[in-house]
């Protein structure tokens, strides 16, 4: 299962790379990738662990870059 996600505000690219990083380490995932350029993050992860990773990876996003919001898009 794919989502995609828009993080508002970011302005660092060395913030992305760390964010997805910290994601892709994350056992609920299975893989993630950032583009700083469109601000978008796509998290994929299976059905049943879904919510699990989007809770996780936004408290990554918020470790990392707390004025980030992560916004579904």
């Amino acid at each position: 299962m794919k989502k995609i996600f828009i993080l508002e505000d970011l302005d660092c690219a060395n913030c992305a790379a760390k964010i997805e990083n910290g994601i892709n380490e994350l056992d609920c995932v299975n893989k993630a990738s950032v583009t700083f350029m469109t601000k978008k993050l796509v998290l994929e992860a299976d059905e049943d662990k879904m919510d699990k990773a989007i809770e996780e990876a936004t408290k990554i996003v918020k470790k990392i870059e707390p004025d980030v919001v992560m916004k579904a898009k």
